[in-house]
């Protein structure tokens, strides 16, 4: 296909490395990925028409972005942490102007690569079973005090024990989010509270969400915040769910395109 079509090149990473590279057709919609060098650094890119990539159909946008992110993957394998854009990111032109961006954007990039070196993101959610969250809690009298009580006497501190039960359950989520996340963060370059929550597995529906963070971890010490968090799965009725490793897409920006 003629360079008069490609108008733009689409970009999945940025490299800590000055190679020219041909990765085959692994990209969105089997585009053959190559790499634009400049300098020590490079973007991890394929050739596509300068215009987003839309559809209606869910499945093929679901499609895309597992290429996209198989990209991203595929580079931090062979180069070492990289600098993840977020779906979608296109830059109007040919390699030139791919070029002519790094260039304008060199000390920046080259100082986001050099931070987030040998680090990667990972996801930490604590949850906690809900009868047993209000059992640590709450007092063990409530009961036996309705039981002495008429109906009526009874239904109504049954209804201010609910309200009451609901104020000490949040304040009690508020302080062990506060623990919890102390931990963590001591183990941890940086970390921000996770935004999508949507994908939570089933096994956890009916449990309680205490902490939900995503965490920039050197790999010096993924291994003791494996043990913090193992630490605290073992407490009765807590579970964690600690998944990664991934590209840093939390703790990069990367919108001067």
């Amino acid at each position: 296909m003629s360079e008069e079509i490609w108008k733009g090149r689409y970009l999945y990473c940025i490299i800590n490395s000055g190679a020219e590279l041909f990765f085959d057709n692994i990209g969105i919609e089997d585009n053959e990925v190559y790499t634009i060098p400049h300098k020590d650094i490079a973007a991890v890119v394929h050739s596509c028409e300068a215009k987003p990539y839309e559809t209606k159909d869910n499945e093929k946008v679901k499609e895309w972005i597992l290429a996209h992110n198989y990209v991203i993957d595929h580079a931090t394998k062979k180069f070492g942490t990289v600098l993840p854009f977020s779906f979608d990111a296109i830059i109007r032109g040919n390699d030139d102007a791919v070029k002519d961006w790094l260039g304008g954007s060199y000390e920046k990039l080259k100082g986001e690569l050099e931070r987030v070196e040998n680090k990667a993101e990972y996801s930490v959610q604590i949850f906690c079973d809900h009868e047993k969250l209000k059992e640590m809690l709450m007092s063990t009298d409530q009961e036996e005090k309705m039981e002495k009580m008429s109906k009526g006497a009874a239904y109504l501190l049954q209804k201010r024990f609910e309200l009451k039960v609901k104020d000490v359950i949040s304040a009690g989520i508020s302080k062990l989010a506060s623990e919890f996340g102390s931990r963590i963060r001591e183990q941890v370059e940086e970390s921000k509270v996770e935004e999508n929550t949507l994908q939570v597995p089933e096994k956890y529906k009916d449990k309680k969400l205490i902490v939900r963070l995503s965490c920039l971890v050197h790999e010096d010490k993924v291994e003791k915040l494996g043990e913090v968090l193992d630490e605290i799965n073992k407490r009765d009725g807590f579970a964690v769910r600690f998944t990664g490793p991934w590209a840093p897409f939390s703790f990069v920006e990367l919108k001067e395109i």
